[in-house]
């Protein structure tokens, strides 16, 4: 991995999937959310999650930390819970208000997690339901550190 990722792809071990890399974040029980405050201050907090329409989608309070951050800047850098085998997602987050699109999330939550949340859950006014649209995604697997370093880019349109 000579200069850090720079190394050709034919001399290492090959660049990973997007398909099958995706499908490992989806995995992945907790997401760590990485959000930036007012002053410019960095803050992280977990949360559950999940992958769905090429997306990250997570919950939580309007009144709390990471939504306030969010509401002033959208741009957020989320993690799997796998430091081995990382996966890194730098994107923007958007509150969803569309309550069929919450009611999906509502039902890939109820089933990932095992847990039987009603809509109620995730009412608007009290929870926001947010959704990371990649804008571009690291990942790397630890058995092959020096070949399998990878980075995308997505088309934010």
């Amino acid at each position: 991995m000579p200069g850090y990722g720079i190394l050709p792809a034919e001399e290492g071990s090959g660049l990973l999937d997007w398909a099958a890399t995706a499908r490992r974040f989806a995995t992945s029980r907790n997401y760590w959310v990485a959000t930036v405050w007012p002053d410019g201050r960095p803050h992280l907090w977990p949360v559950w999650g999940i992958w769905r329409e090429e997306a990250l989608w997570f919950s939580a309070s309007l009144r709390s930390r990471k939504i306030r951050n969010v509401l002033h800047n959208p741009e957020v850098v989320v993690t799997a819970d796998d430091s081995e085998d990382p996966i890194v997602v730098e994107g923007r987050a958007e509150i969803v208000t569309e309550m069929p699109a919450i009611e999906a999330f509502l039902a890939a939550t109820n089933k990932k997690y095992e847990v039987n949340y009603g809509i109620d859950f995730f009412d608007p006014a009290v929870n926001a339901t947010v959704r990371v649209t990649p804008a571009q995604a690291f990942s790397l697997v630890q058995a092959d550190f020096v070949g399998s370093p990878t980075r995308w880019r997505f088309d934010t349109g």
